[in-house]
Protein backbone atom coordinates (compact mmCIF):
# COMPACT_ATOMS: atom_id res chain seq x y z
CA UNK A 1 0.00 0.00 0.00
CA UNK A 2 1.45 3.27 -1.30
CA UNK A 3 1.49 5.65 1.55
CA UNK A 4 -0.11 8.91 1.79
CA UNK A 5 1.27 12.50 3.23
CA UNK A 6 1.21 15.98 4.53
CA UNK A 7 3.62 18.08 4.49
CA UNK A 8 3.80 20.91 6.92
CA UNK A 9 6.67 23.47 6.31
CA UNK A 10 8.00 26.30 7.95
CA UNK A 11 9.46 28.63 4.81
CA UNK A 12 11.30 30.89 7.52
CA UNK A 13 13.31 27.90 7.88
CA UNK A 14 17.40 27.66 7.27
CA UNK A 15 17.04 31.09 5.85
CA UNK A 16 13.99 30.59 3.69
CA UNK A 17 15.54 26.97 2.39
CA UNK A 18 12.40 24.92 3.29
CA UNK A 19 10.10 25.46 0.22
CA UNK A 20 13.31 24.57 -2.09
CA UNK A 21 13.57 21.41 -0.60
CA UNK A 22 10.38 20.48 -0.40
CA UNK A 23 9.79 20.74 -3.80
CA UNK A 24 11.43 18.11 -5.40
CA UNK A 25 10.75 15.52 -2.62
CA UNK A 26 7.15 16.03 -3.09
CA UNK A 27 7.76 15.08 -6.57
CA UNK A 28 9.65 12.14 -6.63
CA UNK A 29 6.40 10.63 -4.16
CA UNK A 30 3.72 12.00 -6.41
CA UNK A 31 5.51 10.14 -9.01
CA UNK A 32 5.48 7.03 -7.08
CA UNK A 33 1.72 7.44 -6.78
CA UNK A 34 1.72 8.43 -3.50
CA UNK A 35 -1.01 11.37 -2.48
CA UNK A 36 0.82 14.65 -1.10
CA UNK A 37 -0.97 17.48 0.25
CA UNK A 38 1.76 20.72 1.11
CA UNK A 39 0.61 23.54 3.76
CA UNK A 40 2.90 26.23 3.99
CA UNK A 41 3.16 28.55 6.89
CA UNK A 42 0.27 27.39 9.24
CA UNK A 43 -0.35 28.88 12.37
CA UNK A 44 0.10 26.69 16.20
CA UNK A 45 -4.16 26.77 15.95
CA UNK A 46 -4.10 25.96 12.52
CA UNK A 47 -1.31 23.21 13.24
CA UNK A 48 -2.93 21.46 15.43
CA UNK A 49 -6.47 20.76 13.40
CA UNK A 50 -3.81 20.00 10.71
CA UNK A 51 -1.94 17.56 12.54
CA UNK A 52 -5.24 16.19 13.64
CA UNK A 53 -6.77 15.64 10.43
CA UNK A 54 -3.79 14.02 8.70
CA UNK A 55 -3.52 11.54 11.40
CA UNK A 56 -7.05 10.88 11.38
CA UNK A 57 -7.21 10.24 7.57
CA UNK A 58 -3.96 8.21 7.79
CA UNK A 59 -1.18 10.44 6.17
CA UNK A 60 2.55 10.30 7.42
CA UNK A 61 2.96 13.86 8.99
CA UNK A 62 6.28 15.41 7.36
CA UNK A 63 8.19 18.07 9.07
CA UNK A 64 9.67 20.27 7.10
CA UNK A 65 11.86 22.99 8.47
CA UNK A 66 14.51 22.91 11.63
CA UNK A 67 14.70 21.24 14.71
CA UNK A 68 11.99 23.90 16.47
CA UNK A 69 9.25 22.89 14.03
CA UNK A 70 10.23 18.87 14.16
CA UNK A 71 9.88 19.13 17.72
CA UNK A 72 6.23 20.70 17.96
CA UNK A 73 5.07 18.39 15.12
CA UNK A 74 6.52 15.38 17.25
CA UNK A 75 4.57 16.36 20.09
CA UNK A 76 1.13 16.96 18.31
CA UNK A 77 1.49 13.87 16.23
CA UNK A 78 2.66 11.57 19.39
CA UNK A 79 -0.83 12.60 21.07
CA UNK A 80 -2.77 11.42 17.83
CA UNK A 81 -0.76 8.25 17.89
CA UNK A 82 0.18 9.08 14.10
CA UNK A 83 3.63 8.57 12.18
CA UNK A 84 6.58 11.30 11.58
CA UNK A 85 8.41 12.18 8.51
CA UNK A 86 11.31 14.63 8.67
CA UNK A 87 12.56 16.41 5.83
CA UNK A 88 15.53 18.27 7.76
CA UNK A 89 15.67 22.14 6.02
CA UNK A 90 16.78 24.01 9.22
CA UNK A 91 19.70 25.52 10.29
CA UNK A 92 20.34 22.85 12.97
CA UNK A 93 19.32 19.67 11.80
CA UNK A 94 20.34 18.03 14.90
CA UNK A 95 17.53 15.39 15.03
CA UNK A 96 17.81 14.66 11.68
CA UNK A 97 21.40 14.04 12.39
CA UNK A 98 20.93 11.81 15.25
CA UNK A 99 18.55 9.86 13.12
CA UNK A 100 21.27 9.87 10.59
CA UNK A 101 18.67 11.02 7.67
CA UNK A 102 19.77 11.13 3.96
CA UNK A 103 20.90 14.55 2.27
CA UNK A 104 19.57 13.91 -1.14
CA UNK A 105 16.31 14.89 -2.35
CA UNK A 106 15.96 10.53 -4.09
CA UNK A 107 17.11 8.93 -0.89
CA UNK A 108 14.34 11.27 1.21
CA UNK A 109 11.63 10.44 -0.91
CA UNK A 110 12.92 6.51 -0.92
CA UNK A 111 12.71 6.57 2.84
CA UNK A 112 9.56 8.18 3.52
CA UNK A 113 8.18 5.66 1.12
CA UNK A 114 9.57 2.47 1.71
CA UNK A 115 11.30 2.58 5.63
CA UNK A 116 9.12 1.12 8.48
CA UNK A 117 8.26 2.92 11.41
CA UNK A 118 11.06 3.15 14.99
CA UNK A 119 9.29 4.10 17.87
CA UNK A 120 11.32 6.95 19.34
CA UNK A 121 11.52 8.59 22.75
CA UNK A 122 10.32 11.59 23.88
CA UNK A 123 10.60 14.21 26.85
CA UNK A 124 7.89 15.54 28.29
CA UNK A 125 8.37 19.33 30.21
CA UNK A 126 6.60 20.46 33.32
CA UNK A 127 7.11 23.44 35.24
CA UNK A 128 7.71 26.07 32.67
CA UNK A 129 4.23 27.22 31.58
CA UNK A 130 0.68 25.70 32.17
CA UNK A 131 0.77 22.80 29.56
CA UNK A 132 2.97 19.38 29.61
CA UNK A 133 5.44 19.96 26.39
CA UNK A 134 6.67 17.64 24.16
CA UNK A 135 10.17 17.32 23.27
CA UNK A 136 12.19 15.53 20.74
CA UNK A 137 16.24 16.40 21.14
CA UNK A 138 16.61 18.30 24.25
CA UNK A 139 15.98 20.62 27.02
CA UNK A 140 18.87 23.12 28.37
CA UNK A 141 19.36 25.81 30.87
CA UNK A 142 21.74 28.72 30.87
CA UNK A 143 24.65 29.50 28.81
CA UNK A 144 23.24 27.67 25.74
CA UNK A 145 19.56 29.18 25.77
CA UNK A 146 21.68 32.23 25.68
CA UNK A 147 23.23 31.46 22.74
CA UNK A 148 19.92 30.22 20.88
CA UNK A 149 18.81 33.50 21.35
CA UNK A 150 21.27 34.85 19.96
CA UNK A 151 21.64 32.96 16.77
CA UNK A 152 17.93 33.68 16.13
CA UNK A 153 19.25 37.91 15.64
CA UNK A 154 22.93 36.01 13.97
CA UNK A 155 21.06 36.09 9.98
CA UNK A 156 23.27 38.38 8.50
CA UNK A 157 25.98 35.81 9.37
CA UNK A 158 26.43 32.95 6.79
CA UNK A 159 24.75 29.81 8.16
CA UNK A 160 27.98 27.80 9.14
CA UNK A 161 29.18 30.69 11.37
CA UNK A 162 25.98 31.60 13.13
CA UNK A 163 26.11 28.37 15.60
CA UNK A 164 29.76 28.97 16.42
CA UNK A 165 29.27 33.24 17.09
CA UNK A 166 26.43 32.44 19.20
CA UNK A 167 28.38 29.87 21.38
CA UNK A 168 31.29 32.55 22.04
CA UNK A 169 29.25 35.69 22.10
CA UNK A 170 27.45 33.74 25.06
CA UNK A 171 30.13 32.40 26.54
CA UNK A 172 31.90 35.89 26.52
CA UNK A 173 29.09 37.18 28.49
CA UNK A 174 27.80 34.51 30.44
CA UNK A 175 27.12 34.64 34.02
CA UNK A 176 27.83 31.39 36.00
CA UNK A 177 24.35 30.18 37.86
CA UNK A 178 23.63 27.56 40.94
CA UNK A 179 22.17 24.61 40.33
CA UNK A 180 20.02 22.05 41.82
CA UNK A 181 19.57 18.70 39.77
CA UNK A 182 17.47 15.56 40.77
CA UNK A 183 17.87 12.60 38.65
CA UNK A 184 15.54 9.88 39.97
CA UNK A 185 15.10 11.71 43.43
CA UNK A 186 19.03 12.01 43.83
CA UNK A 187 19.67 15.27 44.40
CA UNK A 188 23.08 17.05 43.60
CA UNK A 189 23.82 21.10 43.48
CA UNK A 190 26.30 22.80 40.94
CA UNK A 191 27.61 26.27 39.94
CA UNK A 192 27.17 25.61 36.14
CA UNK A 193 27.23 27.25 33.08
CA UNK A 194 24.76 25.16 31.97
CA UNK A 195 22.62 22.04 32.37
CA UNK A 196 21.27 19.88 29.43
CA UNK A 197 18.73 17.06 29.82
CA UNK A 198 19.39 15.20 26.06
CA UNK A 199 17.69 12.72 24.59
CA UNK A 200 19.62 13.40 21.49
CA UNK A 201 23.40 13.17 21.53
CA UNK A 202 23.38 16.37 19.28
CA UNK A 203 22.75 20.07 19.45
CA UNK A 204 23.40 23.68 18.64
CA UNK A 205 24.17 22.51 14.53
CA UNK A 206 26.42 19.46 15.12
CA UNK A 207 27.62 19.70 18.67
CA UNK A 208 28.00 16.38 20.08
CA UNK A 209 27.19 17.83 23.62
CA UNK A 210 25.69 13.95 24.96
CA UNK A 211 27.41 11.57 23.58
CA UNK A 212 25.96 8.28 25.25
CA UNK A 213 22.89 9.47 24.28
CA UNK A 214 20.12 7.21 22.18
CA UNK A 215 16.65 7.65 20.93
CA UNK A 216 15.20 4.46 21.95
CA UNK A 217 16.77 3.66 24.95
CA UNK A 218 14.24 4.76 27.34
CA UNK A 219 16.89 7.24 29.24
CA UNK A 220 17.79 10.90 29.52
CA UNK A 221 21.14 11.74 29.62
CA UNK A 222 22.34 14.73 31.25
CA UNK A 223 25.04 16.85 30.93
CA UNK A 224 26.39 19.54 33.53
CA UNK A 225 29.53 22.17 32.29
CA UNK A 226 30.66 23.61 36.12
CA UNK A 227 31.14 26.80 36.15
CA UNK A 228 34.61 27.64 34.57
CA UNK A 229 36.71 30.98 33.63
CA UNK A 230 35.31 32.16 30.35
CA UNK A 231 38.69 31.41 28.57
CA UNK A 232 38.47 28.37 29.34
CA UNK A 233 34.97 27.59 28.37
CA UNK A 234 35.60 29.31 24.84
CA UNK A 235 38.99 26.85 24.49
CA UNK A 236 37.11 24.09 25.01
CA UNK A 237 34.51 24.74 22.67
CA UNK A 238 35.76 23.15 20.14
CA UNK A 239 35.93 19.82 21.82
CA UNK A 240 32.00 19.62 21.81
CA UNK A 241 31.76 18.90 18.06
CA UNK A 242 33.36 15.39 18.70
CA UNK A 243 32.24 14.73 22.31
CA UNK A 244 35.88 15.40 23.92
CA UNK A 245 34.52 17.90 26.10
CA UNK A 246 33.07 15.07 28.44
CA UNK A 247 36.36 14.41 29.62
CA UNK A 248 36.99 17.35 31.13
CA UNK A 249 37.03 17.74 34.54
CA UNK A 250 34.22 20.24 34.63
CA UNK A 251 31.90 18.21 32.49
CA UNK A 252 29.81 15.73 34.99
CA UNK A 253 27.49 13.10 33.37
CA UNK A 254 24.50 11.70 34.90
CA UNK A 255 21.25 9.15 33.22
CA UNK A 256 18.36 8.53 34.13
CA UNK A 257 14.57 8.78 33.53
CA UNK A 258 13.41 11.79 35.82
CA UNK A 259 15.10 15.14 36.19
CA UNK A 260 14.20 18.26 37.83
CA UNK A 261 16.17 21.23 38.00
CA UNK A 262 16.23 24.52 39.55
CA UNK A 263 18.84 27.03 39.53
CA UNK A 264 19.27 30.96 40.67
CA UNK A 265 21.87 33.22 39.44
CA UNK A 266 22.65 37.21 39.12
CA UNK A 267 19.66 37.06 36.60
CA UNK A 268 16.96 34.31 35.84
CA UNK A 269 18.32 31.68 33.90
CA UNK A 270 16.95 30.85 30.89
CA UNK A 271 15.73 27.54 29.09
CA UNK A 272 15.59 26.28 25.96
CA UNK A 273 14.35 23.14 23.99
CA UNK A 274 15.17 22.65 20.22
CA UNK A 275 16.15 26.17 19.09
CA UNK A 276 13.01 27.53 20.69
CA UNK A 277 13.22 29.76 24.05
CA UNK A 278 10.88 27.57 27.05
CA UNK A 279 10.93 30.76 30.16
CA UNK A 280 13.08 30.91 33.03
CA UNK A 281 14.35 27.82 35.55
CA UNK A 282 12.33 27.67 38.67
CA UNK A 283 14.52 29.59 41.40
CA UNK A 284 15.55 27.69 44.40
CA UNK A 285 12.83 29.17 45.91
CA UNK A 286 10.02 27.95 43.56
CA UNK A 287 7.55 25.59 44.86
CA UNK A 288 7.73 23.29 42.04
CA UNK A 289 11.01 22.52 39.66
CA UNK A 290 11.14 21.94 35.95
CA UNK A 291 11.12 18.49 35.48
CA UNK A 292 12.10 16.63 32.13
CA UNK A 293 10.67 12.85 32.13
CA UNK A 294 11.86 10.79 29.17
CA UNK A 295 8.35 9.14 27.33
CA UNK A 296 9.67 5.53 26.47
CA UNK A 297 8.53 5.04 22.57
CA UNK A 298 6.28 7.94 22.39
CA UNK A 299 6.24 8.41 18.66
CA UNK A 300 6.36 6.50 15.24
CA UNK A 301 9.24 8.41 13.29
CA UNK A 302 10.23 7.04 9.47
CA UNK A 303 13.86 6.75 9.87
Amino acid sequence: MTRSFTFLVNPASGGGAAPGAVVPVARLLREAGATVDVTYSPGPHAMHDLVAAAVDRGDVVVSVGGDGMLSSLAGLVSVRGGTLGILPAGRGNDFARMLGLPDSAEAQARLLLEVPARAIDLLAVTGLGPERRLVAGSVYAGVDARAAQIVDRATWLPRSLQYPYAALRSLATYQPGRYRVAVDGIEHEYAAATVVVANSAYYGSGMQIAPPAAVEDGVLDVVVIEAAGRLALMRSLPKVYDGGHVALPEVTLLSGKRVEVRGTGRAPISVGADGEPLGQLPAFGAPEPAVVEVVPGAISVLC
